[in-house]
C-alpha cells in the first residue's frame, strides 16, 4: 500500500506551475520560492521566469562585473542588488531592520531562510528562466548569474506558460 504523501504526489505528476518573479524583495521571492519548492515536493514541474528586479535573485555577487559595460549599466550595477543576501523587505524594510527582524522570527520558527529555499529548489529542479530583454536592458550578462540559469525571450517564456496548470506573478 501507497503512503498519503506516494499517492500526493503521484496524483499531480505531469502538472506546471509558471511563476514570474518581477520583484527584488526579499519578502516576495520568498513566497515564490516556497511555492516552488512545495510544488516541486508534489512532483509539479516549476519554471520561475525572472524579469528586470526578479534577476537580481540570480545574480551571482562573485560574479557581477564592470566589465563591457555602459556608463549607465555600471551606475545600475552599483544600486541593483547583488543577489539574494542584498534584497531588502517589500514593506517595512527600515534601513535593513526589518529584514533583520523578519530572519529573527523566522528563525525562531525554524523556519528556513531565502538562501536555504532557493538552494532546495536547485536541488529539487526548479527551471530557474531569466528574461533576455529585461538583461539587456539593466546590463545583466548571462555569465554574471548561476550557470543553471537559462535565457529566454518573453514570447518563449509564453509558449511554456501556455502549458502550465497554475500561472502566478510574483
Amino acid at each position: 500500500m501507497q503512503s498519503s504523501k506516494n499517492n500526493s504526489s503521484n496524483k499531480h505528476a505531469g502538472k506546471k506551475l509558471s511563476l514570474i518573479l518581477f520583484s527584488c524583495e526579499y519578502d516576495k521571492a520568498l513566497a515564490a520560492l516556497i511555492l516552488a519548492n512545495s510544488a516541486r515536493e508534489m512532483n509539479i514541474t516549476v519554471n520561475i521566469f525572472f524579469a528586470f528586479w526578479g534577476l537580481c535573485l540570480l545574480r551571482d555577487p562573485d560574479k557581477v562585473s564592470a566589465e563591457d559595460k555602459t556608463t549607465l549599466e555600471k551606475m545600475f550595477d552599483l544600486a541593483a542588488p547583488r543577489g539574494p543576501n542584498e534584497l531588502p523587505l517589500s514593506r517595512l524594510n527600515m534601513a535593513g531592520l526589518g529584514k533583520a527582524m523578519l530572519q529573527g522570527m523566522m528563525d525562531d520558527h525554524d523556519s528556513p531562510d531565502l538562501n536555504a529555499f532557493l538552494q532546495g529548489a536547485q536541488k529539487k529542479g526548479v527551471n530557474f528562466l531569466a528574461c533576455k530583454l529585461s538583461m539587456e536592458v539593466m546590463g545583466f550578462k548571462a555569465e554574471e548569474l548561476w550557470p543553471e540559469v537559462k535565457v529566454l525571450t518573453a514570447k518563449e517564456y509564453l509558449e511554456d506558460a501556455l502549458e502550465a496548470d497554475i500561472q502566478l506573478f510574483i
